[in-house]
C-alpha cells in the first residue's frame, strides 16, 4: 500500500483538486453519523467537456454493505441532475469483481476492457470501463 509519507502526500493530491476544479473527495458514512466507512469522490472532472471519473474505496467491514452502491448513486445523480454533467466514467481492475457489482448496481452500463490501463505496484493490469450518461436510468 505504501508508506505514512505516500499516503499523505496522495490525500494532499486530493485537497488540490477541488479548487482547481479537477476533483473532488467525500467520506462515505451512514446516514446520522458514525465513522467513516471510505470515500468516494470525482476524479478528472471537465465541467466544459461534461465528463468525470466516480472513484470509491471501502475499508473491509464496509465491503459488501451497500454503502458504496448507495453512495455511488447519490453522487452520480447529483453529478448528472445538479452539476450537469452529460457522462460520468467507473473503471476498476479486471481484478476486482466487487467493483464490478457496484458499477452494475448503480446502473453504469460496461463498455468494454480498456488493456494495460491501470498501473499497479507490481505491472500494468487491464481495467474495466463503465459508464452512465445523460438520460440513462440511475438504478
Amino acid at each position: 500500500m505504501g508508506t505514512q509519507q505516500e499516503a499523505r502526500r496522495r490525500i494532499e493530491r486530493m485537497h488540490e483538486r477541488r479548487p482547481a476544479e479537477t476533483g473532488a473527495i467525500w467520506a462515505v458514512a451512514r446516514a446520522g453519523g458514525g465513522a467513516a466507512m471510505g470515500l468516494i469522490g470525482w476524479n478528472d472532472i471537465d465541467l466544459a467537456g461534461g465528463s468525470a471519473e466516480i472513484v470509491y474505496w471501502a475499508l473491509p467491514a464496509a465491503r459488501g454493505t451497500g454503502a458504496v452502491v448507495e453512495a455511488t448513486k447519490r453522487l452520480s445523480r447529483w453529478a448528472l441532475d445538479d452539476l450537469g454533467l452529460h457522462r460520468l466514467r467507473l473503471c476498476h481492475s479486471v481484478a476486482n469483481p466487487a467493483s464490478c457489482r457496484v458499477a452494475e448496481k448503480a446502473g453504469y452500463a460496461f463498455e468494454g476492457t480498456m488493456r494495460g490501463a491501470l498501473l499497479h505496484a507490481d505491472g500494468w493490469r487491464d481495467q474495466h470501463l463503465h459508464a452512465l450518461v445523460q438520460g440513462d436510468p440511475v438504478a
